[in-house]
């Protein structure tokens, strides 16, 4: 699949249901016939994929023919989620939505407890999100690129940023962007995009990348002011936001991707099976609707071309990480 992350692209399906199967059809979940479906998202709630997909999640039961059950599972750039995914029975019923750090993971941690390419089964990449750079506009007063880079060099030791965790796609979007700066600013990781956020607007800390479904209601109340777009292109939502690379930083150039995965050595039928049904549900005119709202871009591959995407995405990750110089604490 040629879905490049400078175009489309950093990074679940549904919200963290604590109840389990309180939300869905009594027929379904009394039904011994149709056992849940096993959602995991590798990432906090408020995350951009964990809002993508919480869209998603009732046309996926309907595509289903069964409730689902998710379970949002953060933690050391979705490596936690991730293990438990590998470690489900390929029967069907576990899947995870995975996104960058996946990708990214292999190049920033010394070891991880699976392959990431041969201890899953692909079953699309489903499409992309752009990040943008938010400030909390009371601790930051600069509105455009170049005013943020004059504001970062006075006293640079005492300027931050934060990631939703070390070596993660929002952390290397976050260097890419002092990187092309050339400024100083401390790095503080978080384990996840919600908490990130909320500390960001509680003015613990000056700014953050974020995906644009992620903050939408922040920036339309205020509380965040968004710097520019870190992808090629402008977003829908937001026409008047230039990108960094209109502002003079062309290097600046990352999107985020999600993509839907399930264990190894799950059965061709099965595949199939899932394939079908994460397609109907991102077809749904509902889901399509919400996606086109959240400045989202959909476009599900492939098992085959998911495959080849995660590999080439894996490579391409592990030279920037080289570059950016990223260091786990």
């Amino acid at each position: 699949m040629n879905f490049p992350l400078t175009r489309r692209a950093a990074l679940a399906l549904g919200a963290a249901l604590c109840t389990g199967l309180g939300s869905v059809p009594a027929a379904w979940a009394q039904s011994p016939g149709n056992p849940p479906m096993r959602v995991i998202l590798p990432v906090g709630p408020g995350s951009g994929v964990d809002t993508i997909v919480r869209a998603a999640q009732t046309a996926l039961s309907k595509a289903l023919n069964q409730p689902v059950v998710i379970e949002n599972l953060p933690g050391a750039g979705g490596i936690t989620g991730t293990s438990a995914l590998v470690k489900a029975a390929p029967d069907g019923n576990t899947i995870a939505v995975i996104s960058n750090n996946h990708a990214v993971n292999p190049s920033v941690f010394k070891k991880l407890p699976y392959d990431s390419l041969n201890d899953l089964t692909p079953i699309s990449v489903v499409g992309g999100s752009p990040f943008l750079l938010v400030v909390n506009p009371k601790l930051v007063p600069a509105k455009t690129a170049k005013e943020l880079q004059a504001f970062l060099k006075v006293k640079p030791e005492e300027h931050n940023y934060a990631s939703s965790g070390n070596g993660t796609i929002i952390h290397l979007a976050g260097e890419m962007v002092i990187d092309a700066m050339e400024v100083e600013v401390r790095h503080v990781p978080y384990k996840g995009m919600g908490p990130m956020l909320t500390d960001i607007m509680a003015g613990q800390l000056e700014m953050g990348v974020a995906s644009v479904a992620s903050v939408q209601g922040q920036l339309k109340s205020g509380a965040l002011r968004a710097i520019g777009v870190l992808g090629k292109s402008r977003i829908a939502s937001l026409p008047d936001l230039p990108t960094f690379a209109e502002q003079g930083f062309p290097e600046v150039d990352v999107m985020g991707w999600f993509a839907v995965v399930a264990p190894a050595k799950l059965p061709p039928a099965q595949v199939k099976r899932l394939h079908e049904a994460v397609v109907a549900a991102f077809n749904d005119l509902e889901v399509m609707a919400a996606m086109a709202k959240q400045d989202n871009v959909i476009k599900p591959s492939t098992p085959e071309a998911a495959r080849q995407f995660l590999k080439s995405e894996q490579e391409r990750y592990a030279k920037i990480v080289v570059k950016a110089n990223v260091k786990l604490d």
